[in-house]
């Protein structure tokens, strides 16, 4: 690697370091902190369950095929982001700046990918291909739980770039199969 090279490295790590502080410092305000914890939890995966929930009860047998493909995209994202957590080992910014405030709770150990906004990007983008209708919620919450992780310290902005990054392809992907 060309000095060079480690320098831009240093230079887009410090950068994503600094932003990262300055999102989580949001989280001093109380409707914020609070705001963006109720995103993160639903995006556990309480809000997808329900949204595949909802579009067997509103659809029936016709929401089968887009539950599926919504459930094997995210079985899909999941083996691969805790694969990619266990390779990259990247610890969570709280843990390397004290003054990144965690305001959240981790589900592990590792930063790198954010798993929640993978998994907003993929079941957004399959549920949309079905259902561009629910564009006004999916969208927007699938931002709120993205930045939620940056704004809560327990992820870096490159980690839900990341993350957003390999949902899309996986959903992508994932029409080529369906």
């Amino acid at each position: 690697m060309t000095s060079k090279t480690r320098l831009y490295l240093h230079r887009m790590h410090q950068l994503d370091s600094n932003v990262c502080v300055a999102v989580n410092h949001t989280s001093r305000y109380r409707l914020v902190r609070d705001s963006f914890r109720l995103a993160s939890r639903l995006g556990d995966g309480v809000f997808w369950y329900v949204l595949m929930a909802t579009i067997l009860l509103v659809y029936g047998s016709d929401g089968m095929v887009p539950v599926l493909h919504m459930g094997l995209a995210g079985l899909c994202g999941t083996l691969l982001y805790k694969w990619l957590k266990g390779k990259t080992l990247r610890p969570r910014p709280y843990e390397v700046r004290q003054d990144i405030w965690l305001t959240g709770k981790p589900l592990d150990k590792f930063s790198f990918p954010s798993g929640h906004t993978l998994h907003a990007v993929v079941f957004s983008m399959v549920a949309l291909s079905y259902y561009p209708q629910l564009a006004f919620i999916l969208v927007p919450f699938t931002l709120m739980v993205a930045l939620s992780r940056v704004v809560l310290g327990l992820h870096y902005p490159s980690d839900v770039l990341a993350g957003a990054l390999i949902g899309a392809s996986i959903a992508g992907l994932s029409f080529l199969v369906v």
